[in-house]
């Protein structure tokens, strides 16, 4: 199976792009949005943020937004608290400048974790966020690899929801692939396993997954071929790494031949990518910058894909009124 994408050139539509969208870019990622504009053609406004001696955040846009199709770009990442408040007084700046759309571009939402409600009164922090940004003027949000489906559905306005699997999948294809199974670490993730492993066109297995705490878990088994082939290890976020190490112990009793490791969001807290990437029969580790990875995690294993060019070309059909959805067409 091929995945196709096409992407249009940009000399002949940036004209009109520069004239009628303007995209912002909050302090999470800055990186990120100067290579998604690179690929749009379209400049990177500037965007003032101050604080005030009471700790009070003041989110100024300079730039024109009047009757422009703004994109304002923030993953929700550490400090995720300071970088939600700041997207939402971006939102509203932009609103109060009588932007035409505000759509919210926003390659990480870690609140989508908080989808559930499991134990007695706690909050579900993805619905409750996800309000937050519409009352504050978003009319859209274009989101990659949310951490389930249903955090889709707590949005009040319409979600474009990507995902990286042709990006990893593309990585993959370099390897000699026809004794590989993909293993989801748990069966909430099989399904996106399954996608991957479709695209590759190799085996999948799930781990049978408890999580205790946090940074607690338990794998108990593993269902499917294992023994003697090439393991690709894939789960949508690695944070403290807890589930991956687990796991990892679990795989080496059913003596794989080779383990890799991939995720679209390389959190990497707490020394993750050092323990992941100190196991010595781990021969790589693949993630995605829709999160900047903190410098103090380093590995000589890791390998950063780019979805800039994923994030760009579905803000142009957004912004043309076209279907994104196409972007995962398959032939």
């Amino acid at each position: 199976m091929r995945v196709s994408f096409h992407y249009e050139p940009l000399s002949e539509r940036s004209r009109s792009l520069r004239e009628d969208i303007a995209v912002f870019s909050g302090s999470a990622h800055p990186e990120l949005a100067e290579e998604i504009c690179t690929h749009l053609g379209v400049p990177l406004r500037p965007v003032r943020v101050q604080r005030f001696a009471n700790d009070c955040l003041e989110v100024q846009l300079e730039a024109n937004c009047r009757e422009r199709d703004v994109f304002l770009i923030q993953p929700l990442v550490r400090p995720v608290q300071e970088h939600l408040v700041e997207l939402l007084l971006m939102l509203d700046a932009a609103r109060g400048a009588s932007a035409k759309r505000i759509t919210v571009v926003m390659p990480h939402y870690s609140y989508a974790r908080s989808d559930k409600k499991d134990a007695p009164r706690i909050s579900i922090g993805g619905r409750l966020v996800a309000d937050l940004m519409a009352t504050a003027g978003a009319g859209r949000v274009l989101a990659m690899t949310l951490h389930s489906p249903q955090v889709h559905g707590f949005f009040s306005v319409p979600v474009d929801h990507l995902h990286a699997l042709q990006e990893l999948a593309k990585h993959f294809r370099q390897y000699d692939l026809s004794a590989t199974t993909v293993v989801s670490p748990d069966l909430g993730n099989a399904k996106e396993a399954a996608h991957f492993a479709r695209l590759l066109g190799v085996q999948v297995a799930a781990g049978a997954k408890q999580r205790f705490a946090d940074d607690r878990v338990e794998i108990s088994s593993v269902i499917g071929e294992i023994t003697g082939r090439d393991v690709i290890v894939l789960d949508d976020e690695i944070a403290k790494g807890s589930t991956v190490i687990e796991l990892l112990s679990k795989l080496r009793e059913l003596k794989p031949r080779s383990i890799r490791v991939a995720c679209t969001h390389g959190l990497f807290t707490s020394g993750a990518l050092e323990r992941i990437g100190g196991q010595p029969d781990v021969l790589e580790i693949v993630c995605t910058n829709t999160v900047p990875i903190p410098p103090e995690e380093q590995s000589p294993k890791l390998r950063v894909l780019s979805i800039a060019p994923a994030l760009a070309e579905a803000m142009r059909r957004i912004h043309n009124g076209e279907s994104v959805s196409a972007l995962f067409e398959t032939a």
